[in-house]
């Protein structure tokens, strides 16, 4: 190539996940059997109904042009009513509900809508790897704060509060939280708002996870904030319906906000495809037996997962709520990513290093619950003759 690379590039590496898969196709192509643990990514069916419905409406005329960039009213008054039913918040489905390609999409262009380079962004250590590469590209600031397992895997806001945060313009904040699996409760969310407000910071709750293996009624953090005048929120079909390839999420937020983030990506995308929009109205219509059934599922690959870590020697919490288990490996491992890493390679299981979510991560491990029992139950047979 005859020109550089922008420099912004320079802070941002090739994602880890790239890298691993690609390690393990090789594998598997050379005949070894990998069983991978890393990846979040449901292998079971969306809803049947929503299968159905999708099919149909690919043979419809006008469906295979430009949606809108905003989607379908329809779907947005789904999102709305589905929100009220699950959290029993209110959204105005006209300016306060924006669907997305995904949230991760929202990531980057709430951030894109926000950020100045030099603004400054409280990143949770460990956390979800695309809070900071996005920083990193936009030239914002990172200002990690802890999680630690003393701590419940929840921030310090007092320390925080003591320091400096006079450019901080937006806290990602994750609950139920990946890769710890901990949940936050209504007080919490309600110290974490005054926060905000204190600081005049926006806040942005990432919450794909609140109906996977969570035995409590599911929080939105803008429960504590109806108005939201410092809270955000992000949300997915893609883990509590299965629907990750679908590339649905969307955002709720102030209607200034919302307007933000779409003067970004409507230079950027042209919206969602109409068919996939009708499907993901038909999956928001899924009843509580659908979703018990799937956690009936989850359940029963945790217990194999824990198995596992025992296996290992890593300690865990059982309380753990999401696709994943957060495990500690015992003290005689001394470089977990290293120790991880021969596993792959002697046991063929691919398990998660946690420093990939931040140092606070460093002794930590983390297994997908993304696996058939029967893979499931392989890893473990790999693994106890690895450790023969």
């Amino acid at each position: 190539m005859i020109v550089e690379v922008a420099d912004r590039l320079k802070k941002v590496e090739e994602y880890y996940f790239s890298k691993k898969l690609e390690q393990i196709a090789k594998m598997s192509a050379s005949g070894i059997e990998v069983i991978n643990l890393g990846i979040g990514s449901p292998d079971l069916f969306p809803p049947t109904s929503v299968l159905k419905k999708t099919s149909e409406s690919i043979l419809h005329d006008k469906v295979h042009g430009y949606s809108t960039y905003r989607s379908s009213p329809q779907l947005r008054q789904a999102l709305g009513q589905w929100l009220k039913n699950t959290y029993d918040i209110t959204a105005d489905p006209n300016n306060e509900i924006l669907p997305l390609l995904g949230s991760k999409e929202g990531i980057l262009y709430l951030s894109m809508a926000l950020l100045n380079p030099g603004d400054t962004v409280l990143i949770p250590n460990p956390g979800y790897p695309a809070y900071a590469s996005v920083a990193n590209l936009l030239g914002a600031k990172i200002q990690y704060y802890d999680l630690t397992q003393e701590n419940n895997w929840l921030p310090d806001l007092e320390s925080l509060d003591a320091g400096d945060l006079s450019k901080c313009k937006i806290m990602w904040v994750n609950y139920p939280h990946m890769p710890s699996g901990k949940t936050a409760d209504k007080n919490f969310f309600k110290k974490l708002v005054a926060f905000a407000k204190k600081n005049k910071i926006l806040l942005c709750n990432d919450n794909p996870y609140g109906l996977v293996l969570n035995t409590s009624p599911p929080i939105s953090l803008i429960e504590a904030d109806p108005l939201m005048e410092v809270s955000a929120e992000l949300n997915s079909m893609s883990k509590s319906f299965n629907m990750a390839g679908w590339r649905v999420g969307f955002l709720v937020g102030a209607s200034e906000l919302i307007n933000a983030v779409i003067s970004v990506k409507s230079n950027v995308d042209s919206g969602m495809f109409m068919p996939i929009q009708v499907g993901t109205i038909e999956a928001l219509k899924v009843d509580s037996e659908w979703h018990r059934e799937r956690n009936e599922i989850y359940l029963k690959r945790r217990k194999y997962i824990w198995d596992l870590f025992d296996l290992l020697g890593f300690d865990y919490a059982k309380d753990q709520v999401g696709l994943f288990v957060w495990a500690k490996a015992p003290a005689k491992i001394l470089n977990v990513e290293e120790y991880l890493s021969e596993l792959l390679i002697n046991a063929h299981v691919f398990l998660t290093p946690g420093m990939i979510f931040g140092s606070n991560g460093n002794r930590f491990a983390r297994a997908s619950l993304c696996c058939s029992e029967e893979n499931l139950i392989k890893a473990c047979e790999k693994i106890r003759e690895y450790l023969k």
